[in-house]
């Protein structure tokens, strides 16, 4: 690590830690996606996580972490996830992308008394009548960001959406999101198939349904063939989205076409706070680009772990909970702090797409929603 991030760590490490002894150890097993389409996301999750265990010096040492990739397949999760329980005798599991593949893993995985750190996906089924309390998604859940969209519509004056999404919990959960805060019509309402990459039979019907506004929900490898097939296209009705389809590695890939275009998110570099500054500078030192959405989770997940183990031994495990509901750390976001079902009520923004230099990224241009919680969190009973 070169010298200037040295010191940032060395900053941050003291602002985790506050002086204290070193953490107890843990074993974390992080099972995410590393190979396919969503490799992109799942490598920006394990590298926020791995440079906040760098920054927190010796605390962040005692942790030790196990990476498998998942492949995106739902059979290959539970696999691993079996393995780090039976064999490897993870504490804690962590890094899945996919609502689909956390659906597979986590219910199984708190049922047998392992903590469940999602660093993303957060299915309704989980904030609500499934939550457990061995769950924390340190994210969102899954309608949050769709439904600051919703309300951001509602402020630009569109009155008939068409309403795009894979069909999947996490597809479902967007357009559910959506519809919650936004008052207009639907001018049209699509499932595609989960990792669909031609797109011309929806983009017709966009083309053909009146719409004054495009919302769509596509992570991933989905979002950038989808953009560019847009742009091409040459229709020009506005998008709207959350963050997953707009963030850093995926600009990079659309390019000129995003420009301007509105979307969602719980976090950007430009959040103006210590910890924020110090992790975008170092991840910049560390892996030579941006950070994305996805390592801002990664990060906070792991900070979240360091500060549960600073004030107890993972052993005893009604105090560990105890300090992961307290949240007793610098969030990349500001202000920060669990619900009762183990989500994470916070401010979210709209950004717009700009271009700096040569890199497609970012800027906060205002706040859709403020102290957000999720619409779950009264069916959840722990």
């Amino acid at each position: 690590m070169k010298l200037k991030a040295r010191l940032i760590a060395g900053i941050a490490a003291v602002a985790l830690t506050g002086g204290t002894a070193a953490a107890e150890g843990a074993k974390v097993g992080m099972i995410t996606t590393l190979s396919g389409g969503g490799a992109g996301l799942g490598i920006d999750v394990r590298d926020g996580f791995q440079l906040a265990l760098k920054m927190a010096g010796d605390a962040g040492a005692e942790v030790e972490l196990i990476v498998e990739d998942d492949q995106q397949k739902p059979d290959i999760a539970v696999q691993i996830a079996d393995k780090m329980i039976q064999s490897d005798q993870v504490d804690v599991l962590t890094g899945i992308i996919w609502s689909n593949l956390a659906m597979a893993v986590v219910p199984a995985a708190v049922a047998q008394g392992k903590f469940y750190l999602s660093p993303n996906a957060g299915p309704s089924a989980l904030a609500g009548a499934g939550c457990d309390k061995n769950y924390f998604n340190v994210a969102w859940q899954n309608d949050n960001l769709h439904e600051a969209a919703g309300a951001y519509a509602n402020s630009a004056g569109y009155a008939n959406s068409f309403m795009l999404a894979p069909n999947y919990p996490a597809g479902t959960d967007a357009i559910a999101g959506y519809k919650r805060f936004y008052k207009g019509a639907a001018a049209g309402e699509v499932y595609t198939q989960l990792g669909q990459t031609d797109y011309a039979a929806e983009i017709a019907q966009i083309r053909n349904s009146g719409a004054d506004s495009v919302f769509f929900f596509l992570p991933g490898g989905m979002g950038i063939a989808f953009m560019k097939q847009y742009a091409e296209s040459g229709v020009d009705i506005p998008l709207i989205g959350p963050a997953f389809s707009f963030d850093q590695n995926i600009l990079q890939a659309v390019g000129d076409a995003a420009l301007g275009v509105k979307n969602t998110s719980q976090w950007n570099k430009d959040i103006d706070n210590p910890m924020n500054r110090a992790f975008v500078e170092a991840f910049q030192a560390e892996y030579g680009r941006l950070p994305s959405l996805y390592a801002s989770q990664g990060f906070d997940t792991a900070n979240l772990l360091i500060s549960a183990l600073e004030a107890a031994d993972i052993a005893d495990q009604d105090a560990f909970r105890a300090a992961l509901e307290a949240a007793s750390f610098p969030s990349v976001r500001g202000d920060f702090k669990f619900g009762a079902n183990h989500h994470p009520i916070q401010d979210i923004y709209v950004r717009e797409v700009v271009k700096e230099g040569d890199i497609y990224t970012n800027k906060i241009i205002g706040t859709a929603l403020e102290d957000h919680a999720d619409a779950y969190a009264a069916e959840c009973k722990m």
